[in-house]
Protein backbone atom coordinates (compact mmCIF):
# COMPACT_ATOMS: atom_id res chain seq x y z
CA UNK A 1 0.00 0.00 0.00
CA UNK A 2 2.86 2.10 0.97
CA UNK A 3 4.74 1.49 -2.62
CA UNK A 4 0.88 2.54 -4.71
CA UNK A 5 1.32 5.23 -2.28
CA UNK A 6 4.35 6.85 -3.43
CA UNK A 7 4.04 6.17 -6.63
CA UNK A 8 1.00 7.94 -7.04
CA UNK A 9 2.54 10.98 -5.39
CA UNK A 10 5.05 11.01 -8.40
CA UNK A 11 3.33 10.11 -11.34
CA UNK A 12 -0.93 11.12 -9.89
CA UNK A 13 -1.84 7.97 -11.37
CA UNK A 14 -3.27 5.35 -9.13
CA UNK A 15 -1.20 1.58 -8.62
CA UNK A 16 -3.57 -1.58 -8.16
CA UNK A 17 -2.72 -3.11 -4.94
CA UNK A 18 -4.24 -6.86 -4.05
CA UNK A 19 -4.77 -7.73 -0.27
CA UNK A 20 -5.63 -11.39 1.20
CA UNK A 21 -8.94 -11.17 3.03
CA UNK A 22 -9.84 -9.68 5.72
CA UNK A 23 -6.27 -10.30 7.50
CA UNK A 24 -4.27 -8.45 4.63
CA UNK A 25 -7.10 -5.58 5.02
CA UNK A 26 -6.34 -4.72 8.86
CA UNK A 27 -2.60 -4.93 7.85
CA UNK A 28 -3.27 -2.20 5.27
CA UNK A 29 -5.69 0.15 7.24
CA UNK A 30 -3.39 2.38 8.53
CA UNK A 31 -1.68 2.68 4.53
CA UNK A 32 -5.29 3.10 2.87
CA UNK A 33 -6.26 5.58 6.09
CA UNK A 34 -2.50 7.75 4.81
CA UNK A 35 -3.58 7.54 1.30
CA UNK A 36 -7.23 8.64 1.97
CA UNK A 37 -5.81 11.84 3.64
CA UNK A 38 -3.25 12.39 1.46
CA UNK A 39 -5.82 12.55 -1.69
CA UNK A 40 -3.82 9.52 -3.84
CA UNK A 41 -5.76 7.27 -6.68
CA UNK A 42 -5.13 3.55 -5.64
CA UNK A 43 -7.51 0.83 -7.03
CA UNK A 44 -6.98 -2.15 -4.03
CA UNK A 45 -8.44 -5.25 -4.44
CA UNK A 46 -9.46 -7.55 -1.85
CA UNK A 47 -10.73 -10.88 -1.59
CA UNK A 48 -12.52 -12.61 1.31
CA UNK A 49 -13.98 -16.36 1.99
CA UNK A 50 -16.91 -17.90 -0.09
CA UNK A 51 -20.08 -15.71 0.83
CA UNK A 52 -21.44 -18.46 0.96
CA UNK A 53 -21.60 -20.39 3.85
CA UNK A 54 -21.91 -23.80 2.56
CA UNK A 55 -19.11 -23.50 0.45
CA UNK A 56 -16.18 -22.32 2.67
CA UNK A 57 -13.53 -25.22 3.74
CA UNK A 58 -13.54 -25.88 7.46
CA UNK A 59 -11.65 -23.17 9.76
CA UNK A 60 -9.05 -21.19 7.77
CA UNK A 61 -12.62 -20.03 5.16
CA UNK A 62 -14.34 -18.92 7.60
CA UNK A 63 -11.57 -17.31 9.61
CA UNK A 64 -10.70 -15.00 6.26
CA UNK A 65 -14.43 -14.44 5.84
CA UNK A 66 -16.28 -11.44 7.07
CA UNK A 67 -19.98 -10.03 6.97
CA UNK A 68 -19.45 -6.83 4.92
CA UNK A 69 -15.88 -6.45 5.18
CA UNK A 70 -15.31 -3.01 3.45
CA UNK A 71 -16.96 -1.79 5.97
CA UNK A 72 -13.35 -1.72 7.88
CA UNK A 73 -12.39 1.04 5.62
CA UNK A 74 -15.43 2.46 4.45
CA UNK A 75 -14.89 5.31 5.94
CA UNK A 76 -11.77 6.26 4.62
CA UNK A 77 -12.06 5.08 0.76
CA UNK A 78 -13.82 6.87 -1.91
CA UNK A 79 -16.59 3.63 -3.08
CA UNK A 80 -16.40 0.09 -2.10
CA UNK A 81 -18.23 -3.18 -3.47
CA UNK A 82 -18.30 -6.78 -2.96
CA UNK A 83 -19.84 -8.29 -6.03
CA UNK A 84 -21.03 -11.78 -6.53
CA UNK A 85 -20.71 -12.73 -10.52
CA UNK A 86 -17.96 -12.58 -12.99
CA UNK A 87 -20.13 -9.90 -14.85
CA UNK A 88 -20.67 -7.80 -11.67
CA UNK A 89 -17.18 -7.60 -10.66
CA UNK A 90 -15.96 -6.83 -13.86
CA UNK A 91 -18.06 -3.82 -13.74
CA UNK A 92 -17.09 -2.84 -10.36
CA UNK A 93 -13.12 -2.82 -11.13
CA UNK A 94 -14.17 -0.64 -13.83
CA UNK A 95 -16.06 1.79 -11.94
CA UNK A 96 -13.30 1.49 -8.98
CA UNK A 97 -10.86 2.68 -11.64
CA UNK A 98 -12.74 5.72 -12.73
CA UNK A 99 -13.92 6.48 -9.40
CA UNK A 100 -10.35 7.02 -8.01
CA UNK A 101 -8.93 8.71 -10.93
CA UNK A 102 -11.97 11.44 -10.73
CA UNK A 103 -11.41 14.37 -8.60
CA UNK A 104 -10.94 14.59 -5.42
CA UNK A 105 -8.74 11.36 -5.90
CA UNK A 106 -8.52 8.38 -3.55
CA UNK A 107 -8.58 5.18 -2.56
CA UNK A 108 -11.52 2.63 -3.87
CA UNK A 109 -11.85 -1.27 -2.72
CA UNK A 110 -13.30 -4.02 -4.49
CA UNK A 111 -13.79 -7.06 -2.49
CA UNK A 112 -13.32 -10.61 -4.78
CA UNK A 113 -15.92 -13.39 -3.90
CA UNK A 114 -13.68 -16.84 -3.29
CA UNK A 115 -16.26 -18.70 -4.77
CA UNK A 116 -16.63 -16.70 -7.89
CA UNK A 117 -13.03 -16.03 -8.57
CA UNK A 118 -12.61 -20.22 -8.94
CA UNK A 119 -15.87 -20.92 -10.80
CA UNK A 120 -15.35 -22.33 -13.98
CA UNK A 121 -16.73 -19.61 -17.24
CA UNK A 122 -19.11 -21.12 -19.70
CA UNK A 123 -17.83 -17.95 -22.49
CA UNK A 124 -16.24 -15.51 -21.87
CA UNK A 125 -17.32 -12.45 -19.96
CA UNK A 126 -17.67 -8.90 -21.64
CA UNK A 127 -15.17 -7.12 -20.88
CA UNK A 128 -15.79 -3.22 -19.74
CA UNK A 129 -14.47 -0.34 -21.70
CA UNK A 130 -11.28 1.04 -19.66
CA UNK A 131 -9.44 4.36 -20.24
CA UNK A 132 -5.73 5.28 -19.46
CA UNK A 133 -4.07 8.10 -17.31
CA UNK A 134 -6.34 10.49 -15.22
CA UNK A 135 -10.28 11.12 -16.14
CA UNK A 136 -10.51 13.45 -18.92
CA UNK A 137 -12.97 15.38 -17.45
CA UNK A 138 -12.65 16.47 -14.03
CA UNK A 139 -15.08 18.85 -11.97
CA UNK A 140 -14.80 22.94 -12.52
CA UNK A 141 -15.58 26.00 -11.00
CA UNK A 142 -18.34 28.37 -12.68
CA UNK A 143 -17.40 31.26 -15.02
CA UNK A 144 -19.37 33.52 -12.11
CA UNK A 145 -17.12 32.21 -9.07
CA UNK A 146 -14.32 32.80 -11.22
CA UNK A 147 -15.16 35.94 -11.78
CA UNK A 148 -16.26 36.84 -8.47
CA UNK A 149 -12.75 35.69 -7.22
CA UNK A 150 -10.75 37.81 -10.10
CA UNK A 151 -12.71 40.81 -9.05
CA UNK A 152 -11.26 40.25 -5.40
CA UNK A 153 -7.76 38.96 -6.76
CA UNK A 154 -7.43 41.93 -9.13
CA UNK A 155 -8.00 44.70 -6.60
CA UNK A 156 -5.87 43.01 -3.88
CA UNK A 157 -2.94 45.69 -2.66
CA UNK A 158 -1.56 42.64 0.01
CA UNK A 159 -2.22 39.67 -1.59
CA UNK A 160 -0.79 35.76 -0.45
CA UNK A 161 -0.70 32.80 -1.72
CA UNK A 162 -1.43 29.25 -0.40
CA UNK A 163 -0.11 26.94 -2.39
CA UNK A 164 -1.06 23.09 -1.20
CA UNK A 165 -1.20 19.92 -2.87
CA UNK A 166 -1.30 20.18 -6.81
CA UNK A 167 -0.02 18.97 -10.27
CA UNK A 168 3.74 17.84 -10.63
CA UNK A 169 3.88 18.53 -14.22
CA UNK A 170 6.42 21.26 -15.41
CA UNK A 171 3.71 23.25 -17.12
CA UNK A 172 0.85 23.32 -14.06
CA UNK A 173 4.09 24.46 -12.09
CA UNK A 174 5.17 27.50 -14.40
CA UNK A 175 1.15 28.44 -14.22
CA UNK A 176 1.21 28.94 -10.48
CA UNK A 177 4.77 31.14 -10.90
CA UNK A 178 3.06 33.32 -13.35
CA UNK A 179 -0.62 33.56 -10.89
CA UNK A 180 1.61 34.75 -7.78
CA UNK A 181 3.54 37.17 -10.00
CA UNK A 182 0.59 38.56 -12.26
CA UNK A 183 -1.06 39.65 -8.60
CA UNK A 184 2.29 40.60 -7.11
CA UNK A 185 1.51 37.70 -4.42
CA UNK A 186 3.77 36.23 -1.60
CA UNK A 187 3.72 32.51 -1.74
CA UNK A 188 3.51 30.24 0.86
CA UNK A 189 4.76 26.66 0.72
CA UNK A 190 4.29 23.52 3.50
CA UNK A 191 6.30 20.35 3.88
CA UNK A 192 3.39 18.55 4.21
CA UNK A 193 2.44 18.81 0.42
CA UNK A 194 5.77 19.21 -0.93
CA UNK A 195 7.50 21.40 -3.62
CA UNK A 196 5.03 23.63 -5.30
CA UNK A 197 6.91 26.73 -6.03
CA UNK A 198 10.17 27.64 -6.58
CA UNK A 199 12.07 28.68 -2.92
CA UNK A 200 14.53 31.30 -4.67
CA UNK A 201 11.72 32.80 -6.54
CA UNK A 202 11.52 36.61 -4.58
CA UNK A 203 8.24 36.25 -4.21
CA UNK A 204 8.53 32.67 -1.72
CA UNK A 205 8.10 33.46 1.83
CA UNK A 206 10.73 31.45 4.09
CA UNK A 207 10.79 29.38 6.46
CA UNK A 208 8.11 26.65 4.97
CA UNK A 209 7.46 23.84 7.54
CA UNK A 210 4.79 21.60 8.86
CA UNK A 211 3.27 24.55 10.24
CA UNK A 212 3.25 27.83 9.29
CA UNK A 213 6.53 30.22 10.49
CA UNK A 214 6.66 33.55 11.30
CA UNK A 215 7.23 35.59 7.86
CA UNK A 216 4.45 33.62 6.63
CA UNK A 217 1.80 34.61 9.63
CA UNK A 218 2.38 37.57 9.72
CA UNK A 219 2.36 38.26 6.05
CA UNK A 220 -1.08 36.68 5.93
CA UNK A 221 -1.83 38.73 9.10
CA UNK A 222 -1.20 41.92 6.76
CA UNK A 223 -3.14 40.46 3.66
CA UNK A 224 -5.88 42.00 2.12
CA UNK A 225 -6.84 38.92 0.27
CA UNK A 226 -5.77 35.56 0.74
CA UNK A 227 -5.71 32.60 -2.13
CA UNK A 228 -5.73 29.36 -1.41
CA UNK A 229 -5.10 26.39 -3.36
CA UNK A 230 -6.26 23.28 -2.02
CA UNK A 231 -3.85 24.13 1.09
CA UNK A 232 -3.68 21.67 3.86
CA UNK A 233 -6.08 23.06 7.08
CA UNK A 234 -6.79 26.35 5.89
CA UNK A 235 -8.55 27.27 8.54
CA UNK A 236 -6.37 25.93 10.98
CA UNK A 237 -3.81 28.51 9.16
CA UNK A 238 -5.74 31.16 9.29
CA UNK A 239 -6.47 30.89 13.22
CA UNK A 240 -2.25 30.46 13.87
CA UNK A 241 -2.01 33.93 11.93
CA UNK A 242 -4.97 35.45 13.43
CA UNK A 243 -6.68 36.31 10.19
CA UNK A 244 -10.09 37.17 10.29
CA UNK A 245 -12.14 40.06 8.65
CA UNK A 246 -11.56 42.21 6.92
CA UNK A 247 -9.43 39.81 4.96
CA UNK A 248 -11.10 38.12 1.66
CA UNK A 249 -10.28 34.29 1.51
CA UNK A 250 -10.68 32.42 -1.81
CA UNK A 251 -10.10 28.83 -1.79
CA UNK A 252 -9.68 26.82 -4.97
CA UNK A 253 -10.22 22.93 -3.59
CA UNK A 254 -12.98 20.32 -4.00
CA UNK A 255 -11.83 18.46 -0.82
CA UNK A 256 -15.35 19.19 0.41
CA UNK A 257 -16.49 17.02 -1.87
CA UNK A 258 -14.83 14.29 0.00
CA UNK A 259 -15.81 15.00 3.63
CA UNK A 260 -17.69 12.46 5.38
CA UNK A 261 -17.42 12.73 9.19
CA UNK A 262 -16.17 9.68 10.36
CA UNK A 263 -12.33 11.08 9.58
CA UNK A 264 -11.76 14.64 10.76
CA UNK A 265 -9.22 14.93 8.43
CA UNK A 266 -10.91 17.68 6.71
CA UNK A 267 -9.48 19.80 9.15
CA UNK A 268 -11.90 23.24 10.64
CA UNK A 269 -14.30 25.00 8.70
CA UNK A 270 -12.41 27.91 7.32
CA UNK A 271 -14.58 31.56 6.40
CA UNK A 272 -14.33 31.68 2.37
CA UNK A 273 -16.18 34.47 0.91
CA UNK A 274 -15.37 32.72 -2.76
CA UNK A 275 -14.91 29.14 -3.19
CA UNK A 276 -13.92 27.65 -6.06
CA UNK A 277 -14.95 23.88 -6.30
CA UNK A 278 -11.65 23.04 -8.77
CA UNK A 279 -8.98 21.13 -8.76
CA UNK A 280 -5.75 24.03 -8.01
CA UNK A 281 -4.53 23.59 -10.90
CA UNK A 282 -7.32 24.16 -12.87
CA UNK A 283 -8.67 27.16 -11.06
CA UNK A 284 -5.03 28.59 -11.54
CA UNK A 285 -5.65 28.81 -15.38
CA UNK A 286 -8.89 29.53 -15.01
CA UNK A 287 -7.66 32.95 -13.21
CA UNK A 288 -4.86 33.48 -15.16
CA UNK A 289 -7.30 33.55 -18.28
CA UNK A 290 -9.24 36.49 -16.65
CA UNK A 291 -6.06 38.49 -15.50
CA UNK A 292 -4.11 37.68 -18.01
CA UNK A 293 0.07 37.43 -16.76
CA UNK A 294 1.34 40.59 -18.47
CA UNK A 295 0.84 43.10 -14.87
CA UNK A 296 4.60 41.73 -13.55
CA UNK A 297 7.15 41.18 -15.11
CA UNK A 298 9.11 37.49 -14.85
CA UNK A 299 11.07 37.68 -11.28
CA UNK A 300 14.97 36.13 -11.41
CA UNK A 301 15.25 33.06 -9.45
CA UNK A 302 18.22 33.54 -6.48
CA UNK A 303 21.31 31.15 -8.16
CA UNK A 304 23.54 31.09 -5.19
CA UNK A 305 25.12 27.76 -4.04
CA UNK A 306 23.70 25.78 -0.85
CA UNK A 307 26.47 26.52 2.49
CA UNK A 308 28.79 24.12 2.31
CA UNK A 309 29.06 21.60 4.57
CA UNK A 310 30.76 21.80 8.06
CA UNK A 311 33.67 18.66 7.93
CA UNK A 312 34.85 18.98 11.48
CA UNK A 313 34.72 16.45 14.11
CA UNK A 314 31.35 16.85 16.01
CA UNK A 315 27.51 15.56 16.21
CA UNK A 316 25.39 15.62 13.29
CA UNK A 317 22.09 18.05 13.09
CA UNK A 318 19.97 18.03 10.54
CA UNK A 319 20.82 21.26 8.81
CA UNK A 320 24.31 19.54 8.57
CA UNK A 321 23.00 16.26 6.78
CA UNK A 322 21.33 18.17 4.78
CA UNK A 323 24.18 20.44 3.65
CA UNK A 324 26.04 17.36 3.40
CA UNK A 325 23.76 15.60 0.90
CA UNK A 326 23.54 18.37 -1.52
CA UNK A 327 27.16 18.35 -1.26
CA UNK A 328 27.82 14.76 -2.17
CA UNK A 329 25.08 14.84 -4.76
CA UNK A 330 27.08 17.71 -6.45
CA UNK A 331 23.77 19.20 -8.32
CA UNK A 332 22.38 15.92 -9.16
CA UNK A 333 18.45 15.90 -10.19
CA UNK A 334 17.16 14.84 -7.02
CA UNK A 335 13.23 13.99 -5.55
CA UNK A 336 13.47 13.99 -2.01
CA UNK A 337 10.63 11.48 -1.30
CA UNK A 338 10.17 12.27 2.40
CA UNK A 339 11.70 14.04 5.15
CA UNK A 340 11.59 14.04 9.29
CA UNK A 341 9.19 16.55 11.12
CA UNK A 342 12.37 17.89 12.58
CA UNK A 343 13.29 19.28 9.05
CA UNK A 344 13.89 23.03 8.62
CA UNK A 345 12.25 24.37 5.07
CA UNK A 346 14.78 26.52 4.30
CA UNK A 347 17.50 24.02 4.54
CA UNK A 348 16.89 22.58 1.06
CA UNK A 349 15.88 25.24 -1.98
CA UNK A 350 13.39 23.54 -3.94
CA UNK A 351 12.89 24.79 -7.68
CA UNK A 352 11.32 21.59 -9.60
CA UNK A 353 7.62 20.01 -8.90
CA UNK A 354 9.32 16.51 -8.02
CA UNK A 355 12.17 17.74 -5.83
CA UNK A 356 10.12 17.11 -2.86
CA UNK A 357 7.18 14.81 -2.38
CA UNK A 358 5.87 15.93 0.71
CA UNK A 359 4.14 13.98 3.98
CA UNK A 360 1.93 10.67 4.03
CA UNK A 361 -1.09 12.23 4.15
CA UNK A 362 -2.12 10.65 8.26
CA UNK A 363 0.52 10.75 9.69
CA UNK A 364 1.00 7.20 10.20
CA UNK A 365 4.42 5.84 10.95
CA UNK A 366 6.16 3.25 9.43
CA UNK A 367 4.96 4.31 5.98
CA UNK A 368 8.57 6.07 4.61
CA UNK A 369 9.85 3.19 3.57
CA UNK A 370 7.12 1.81 1.39
CA UNK A 371 6.67 5.19 -0.33
CA UNK A 372 10.26 5.35 -0.76
CA UNK A 373 10.57 2.35 -2.82
CA UNK A 374 7.22 3.44 -4.75
CA UNK A 375 8.30 6.84 -6.00
CA UNK A 376 11.27 5.66 -6.17
CA UNK A 377 10.16 2.58 -8.70
CA UNK A 378 8.62 5.68 -10.60
CA UNK A 379 11.58 7.68 -11.02
CA UNK A 380 13.63 4.91 -12.00
CA UNK A 381 13.52 5.92 -15.60
CA UNK A 382 13.18 9.37 -15.09
CA UNK A 383 17.21 10.56 -14.74
CA UNK A 384 15.99 11.90 -11.27
CA UNK A 385 17.90 10.11 -8.15
CA UNK A 386 14.98 9.33 -5.37
CA UNK A 387 16.33 10.25 -2.08
CA UNK A 388 14.47 9.36 1.59
CA UNK A 389 15.22 10.78 4.61
CA UNK A 390 13.11 9.18 7.37
CA UNK A 391 13.04 8.70 11.52
CA UNK A 392 14.79 6.04 12.63
CA UNK A 393 10.83 5.33 14.40
CA UNK A 394 9.03 5.26 10.58
CA UNK A 395 12.23 3.13 9.39
CA UNK A 396 12.09 0.26 11.63
CA UNK A 397 8.10 -0.16 11.23
CA UNK A 398 8.40 -0.52 7.49
CA UNK A 399 12.10 -1.59 6.56
CA UNK A 400 10.85 -4.99 5.21
CA UNK A 401 9.44 -2.37 2.05
CA UNK A 402 13.40 -2.46 1.26
CA UNK A 403 13.41 -6.18 0.31
CA UNK A 404 11.11 -4.78 -2.74
CA UNK A 405 13.71 -2.74 -3.72
CA UNK A 406 16.50 -5.14 -3.54
CA UNK A 407 14.64 -7.89 -5.40
CA UNK A 408 13.49 -5.05 -8.08
CA UNK A 409 16.99 -3.65 -8.24
CA UNK A 410 15.26 -0.25 -7.87
CA UNK A 411 17.97 2.74 -7.12
CA UNK A 412 17.11 4.17 -3.98
CA UNK A 413 18.98 6.35 -1.43
CA UNK A 414 17.37 6.27 1.91
CA UNK A 415 19.12 8.25 4.97
CA UNK A 416 17.70 7.10 7.99
CA UNK A 417 17.50 10.17 10.74
CA UNK A 418 18.27 8.66 13.26
CA UNK A 419 18.06 10.20 16.38
CA UNK A 420 17.05 7.30 18.28
CA UNK A 421 13.77 8.29 19.94
CA UNK A 422 10.28 8.70 19.02
CA UNK A 423 11.00 12.35 19.62
CA UNK A 424 7.69 13.47 18.78
CA UNK A 425 6.32 12.28 21.51
CA UNK A 426 9.20 13.29 24.01
CA UNK A 427 7.65 16.73 22.64
CA UNK A 428 4.30 16.09 24.23
CA UNK A 429 5.64 14.70 27.51
CA UNK A 430 8.00 17.73 28.16
CA UNK A 431 4.38 19.65 27.77
CA UNK A 432 2.14 17.49 30.10
CA UNK A 433 5.40 17.27 32.14
CA UNK A 434 5.58 21.37 32.02
CA UNK A 435 1.71 21.37 33.23
CA UNK A 436 1.72 19.19 35.72
CA UNK A 437 4.82 20.93 36.84
CA UNK A 438 6.64 17.58 36.81
CA UNK A 439 9.88 16.47 35.99
CA UNK A 440 10.28 16.67 32.83
CA UNK A 441 13.64 14.54 32.92
CA UNK A 442 11.60 11.50 32.12
CA UNK A 443 9.97 12.42 29.00
CA UNK A 444 11.84 9.57 27.45
CA UNK A 445 10.64 6.56 29.18
CA UNK A 446 9.41 4.53 26.54
CA UNK A 447 10.45 6.68 23.67
CA UNK A 448 14.03 6.00 23.39
CA UNK A 449 15.20 3.39 20.72
CA UNK A 450 18.65 3.01 22.51
CA UNK A 451 19.94 0.45 25.28
CA UNK A 452 20.68 -1.16 23.18
CA UNK A 453 20.66 0.51 19.78
CA UNK A 454 18.96 -1.37 16.76
CA UNK A 455 21.36 -2.01 14.01
CA UNK A 456 19.36 -0.13 11.11
CA UNK A 457 22.45 -0.53 8.80
CA UNK A 458 22.39 -4.61 9.35
CA UNK A 459 18.44 -4.32 8.85
CA UNK A 460 19.04 -2.71 5.80
CA UNK A 461 21.64 -5.69 4.60
CA UNK A 462 18.93 -8.58 5.50
CA UNK A 463 16.60 -7.79 3.18
CA UNK A 464 19.38 -7.31 0.48
CA UNK A 465 19.67 -3.70 0.88
CA UNK A 466 23.66 -2.37 1.01
CA UNK A 467 23.88 -0.70 4.63
CA UNK A 468 26.30 1.90 5.72
CA UNK A 469 26.51 2.89 9.01
CA UNK A 470 25.99 3.95 12.35
CA UNK A 471 27.63 7.19 10.87
CA UNK A 472 28.00 9.51 14.33
CA UNK A 473 30.32 12.00 13.71
CA UNK A 474 30.10 14.48 10.70
CA UNK A 475 33.99 14.77 9.82
CA UNK A 476 32.77 11.10 8.65
CA UNK A 477 29.64 11.84 7.04
CA UNK A 478 31.02 13.61 3.84
CA UNK A 479 32.56 10.16 2.75
CA UNK A 480 29.40 7.81 3.76
CA UNK A 481 27.47 9.93 1.64
CA UNK A 482 29.93 9.53 -1.32
CA UNK A 483 29.81 5.85 -1.08
CA UNK A 484 25.95 5.85 -1.00
CA UNK A 485 25.26 8.09 -3.55
CA UNK A 486 27.79 6.72 -5.50
CA UNK A 487 26.24 2.80 -5.19
CA UNK A 488 23.12 4.50 -6.34
CA UNK A 489 23.97 6.25 -9.14
CA UNK A 490 24.93 2.47 -10.18
CA UNK A 491 21.48 1.59 -9.54
CA UNK A 492 21.55 -0.21 -6.72
CA UNK A 493 19.17 0.58 -3.44
CA UNK A 494 21.44 1.66 -0.37
CA UNK A 495 20.92 2.79 3.41
CA UNK A 496 22.88 5.16 5.37
CA UNK A 497 22.16 5.29 9.38
CA UNK A 498 23.10 8.62 10.62
CA UNK A 499 22.91 9.27 14.12
CA UNK A 500 21.79 13.47 14.38
CA UNK A 501 20.77 15.19 17.57
CA UNK A 502 17.45 15.76 18.53
CA UNK A 503 15.54 18.90 17.80
CA UNK A 504 12.98 20.55 16.19
CA UNK A 505 12.41 23.82 14.67
CA UNK A 506 10.61 26.36 16.47
CA UNK A 507 7.53 26.97 13.92
CA UNK A 508 7.34 23.30 14.54
CA UNK A 509 7.59 22.95 18.17
CA UNK A 510 5.25 25.44 18.54
CA UNK A 511 2.73 24.20 15.91
CA UNK A 512 3.03 20.73 18.34
CA UNK A 513 2.45 22.16 21.74
CA UNK A 514 0.28 25.29 21.31
CA UNK A 515 -2.84 25.35 23.27
CA UNK A 516 -4.31 23.75 25.99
Amino acid sequence: MALAHGWAKVTGLPMAVALYSNVGLMHASMAIYNAWCDRVPMLIIGATGPLDAASRRPWIDWLHTSADQPALVRNFVKWDDTPTSVPATLESIARAWDVARTAPTGPTYVVLDASVQEAPLTEPPERPLLTRGTMADQPTASADSIARAVELLGNATAPVVLVGPAGRDDAAYARRVQLVEALGARAVTDLKAGSLFPMRHPAHVPGPGFFPGVEARRLLKEADVVLSLNWIDLAGTLAQAEVGPPTKVVSATLDPLLANGWSKDHQARPRVDVWLPAEPDAAVSALLTSLGTGRRAAAALDESPPPAPDRTPGPVTLPELSRALQAELGGTATTLVRLPLGWAGDDWAFGHPLDFLGYDGGGGIGSGPGMAVGAALALRDSGRLAVAVLGDGDYLMGVQALWTAAHQRIPLLLVVANNRSYFNDEVHLERVAHQRGRDTGRKWVGQRIDDPAPDLAGLARAQGVHGIGPVSDRADLGAALAEAVARVRAGHPVVVDVVVETGYTPAMAAGLTRGP
